[in-house]
């Protein structure tokens, strides 16, 4: 049996549809064996895939091979786990966020309501954020 890399992401559950899964693929997401691939590649029994989602990059081993979605608690049977635990605590860590409230009503933003908040923005610090890893 041959089953193409994406539709086989999508059959244990990694991306939600066949299409997130293509675009990952051609996003350069999705690795097997260290080398970036096409959705149209064949998956092998034994391939490590990695694929990132988000901030998470998640490491499965193809235990086995099918082409059909399987429900969640069937996954480990064809699919191993083998995302790291730092890459696991990455779903928890918190969100750094503000929000800039105006009134109801007030208007769009004057020019030197725009200037505070973007000196606001510029103040932040995000020495530790690599825009690179960020979707």
């Amino acid at each position: 049996m041959e089953v193409r890399l994406d539709k086989y992401l999508w059959a244990i559950r990694v991306y939600k549809t066949r299409t997130d899964a293509t675009d990952a693929c051609k996003g350069g997401k999705v690795r097997v064996n260290g080398l970036d691939v096409k959705p149209s590649r064949e998956v092998k029994v034994g391939d490590v895939i990695t694929a990132r989602k988000g901030a998470v990059l998640y490491t499965f081993k193809v235990k086995e091979l099918l082409s059909s979605r399987v429900g969640a608690a069937l996954v480990p049977q064809y699919a191993e786990n083998l995302t790291p635990q730092e890459e696991l605590d990455k779903l928890r860590a918190p969100v750094e966020t503000f929000f800039l409230k105006r009134d109801r009503g007030a208007g769009r933003p004057t020019k030197k309501d725009r200037r505070q908040m973007e000196s606001l923005w510029d103040s932040l610090d995000y020495d530790g954020l690599d825009m690179d890893d960020v979707d």
